[in-house]
């Protein structure tokens, strides 16, 4: 009747489909099903476009990539009438109401789909009912690494795509092109790394509750750039290895100035190795730096304990020198620093000193000195200190024990050798 019908024009609830759901009679089937249900599984072609690879984390091992996901199926609900042939395209709006596989990212942390200025999505339907599906999406996922090659290594990562709900008795999950299916961005570069090739592969998941599953992968190799870590780690390790020989050129009298030498290179090696744990996952194994590092420091703290073993013979060697003197003549020569400790009096040069009971010697010095009329150029003294100016260089060798001689030849020889082994092991 008349008013029934003005009843359904005035009645809110009623929403008047849109003309091109009418053109695709979406109301008339019932989209909740897969194309084909109870038949044959479904092919559903994948390729994926790779826009950038984002980030790559060792401390979190994963990485963030953005691409364009496209589906390729058929839906002979979805064909439509045209007379030119042409195809209809949809935005996100039409997802909601049809079906569509749901691809998920196996190993996924976090994804998302972009949505400025609106949903990056987009929906085209042919005349036949072929249907491409494309969306764009970041998504960060899991990449399983090994770093006993660090920074030496080289990354092997997958993204891989996979039908969450449908087993293989009703989706297969294919690349549409081939090997061709993959493409990525000319301009794709990363900081640390080197991207050497992209690839496409396939392959099944099992579940033991659901079954089999087609899964997709994105493989790609990942080189990382030495340079870097060159400059940061391992030049600097060098330079305080070679640092910690300079002590073997010291007098070894030199007390202060070789072991506060040994101690700042320990110290730099400590803070060098810190540093480049603090940036890394703390692995149960043995990276390839830390080897180098660890070796490194080794080096430098043999050169403090070889000061060590240096003064030690040396303190031995001068207290049996010493002996020997006074069971000889009955005097003890001893340098200045040794006078002035034994008699209290400061001494320019080397004095022979009577161990037998004298008077205050500080006097007798004074006493001695004032009373001499020799010419300052015959004094003992003078020609003393033109001697020891004419044979510096003798004098700096016999200062130097026999262990500081062979340190020049030994550390500098076996660390080189460390160094051509290494690299050669690595690189």
């Amino acid at each position: 009747s008349k008013r029934e019908i003005k009843m359904r024009k005035l009645d809110s609830t009623k929403v008047r489909p849109l003309k091109s759901e009418q053109l695709l009679h979406i109301e008339d089937h019932d989209f909740a099903l897969r194309p084909g249900f109870g038949g044959s599984p479904i092919p559903v072609g994948i390729d994926v476009q790779v826009e950038s690879i984002d980030s790559i984390s060792e401390v979190d091992m994963d990485f963030t990539m953005t691409l364009y996901l496209r589906h390729y199926w058929k839906d002979e609900r979805l064909s439509f009438r045209s007379n030119k042939n042409k195809s209809m395209t949809f935005d996100g709006r039409l997802i909601k109401k049809i079906w569509v596989p749901d691809v998920f990212f196996v190993h996924s942390k976090r994804s998302f789909i972009h949505d400025t200025t609106v949903e990056n999505i987009m929906l085209r339907v042919y005349p036949d009912g072929n249907v491409l599906f494309s969306l764009r999406i970041t998504v960060s996922a899991m990449c399983f690494m090994d770093f006993s090659r660090f920074p030496l290594d080289t990354q092997n990562c997958s993204l891989e795509l996979e039908s969450y709900a449908y087993n293989e008795d009703d989706l297969m999950l294919y690349w549409k092109h081939g090997n061709k299916s993959l493409s990525t961005d000319e301009h794709i570069s990363l900081s640390q790394f080197f991207i050497e090739e992209f690839s496409a592969s396939s392959g099944l998941a099992f579940y033991s509750s659901t079954g089999w599953y087609n899964r997709l992968f994105i493989n790609f190799a990942l080189r990382r750039h030495i340079f870097f870590f060159v400059l940061q780690s391992y030049f600097p390790a060098m330079l305080m290895v070679m640092l910690s020989w300079v002590s073997f050129w010291i007098d070894r009298r030199a007390v202060p100035a070789r072991v506060s030498l040994g101690i700042t290179t320990v110290l730099t090696m400590s803070t060098i190795m810190t540093g480049v744990s603090a940036s890394m996952p703390q692995v149960s194994y043995i990276k390839a730096v830390d080897v180098y590092l660890w070796i490194s420091f080794l080096f430098v703290f043999l050169s403090v304990i070889e000061y060590a073993a240096v003064n030690y013979l040396t303190t031995i060697e001068e207290r049996k020198q010493l002996k020997k003197r006074g069971k000889a003549s009955g005097m003890y020569s001893m340098d200045a620093v040794q006078a002035m400790a034994f008699d209290g009096c400061f001494h320019d040069t080397d004095v022979d000193m009577d161990l037998t009971p004298f008077p205050d010697p500080c006097e007798e010095n004074e006493t001695r000195a004032s009373q001499s009329n020799i010419s300052n150029a015959d004094t003992p003294r003078l020609r003393r200190k033109r001697s020891l100016k004419g044979n510096v260089g003798r004098i700096i060798l016999q200062n130097n024990h026999v262990i500081d001689t062979y340190s020049r030849i030994i550390f500098p020889s076996v660390y080189i050798v460390f160094n051509f082994f290494y690299w050669g092991l690595y690189m």
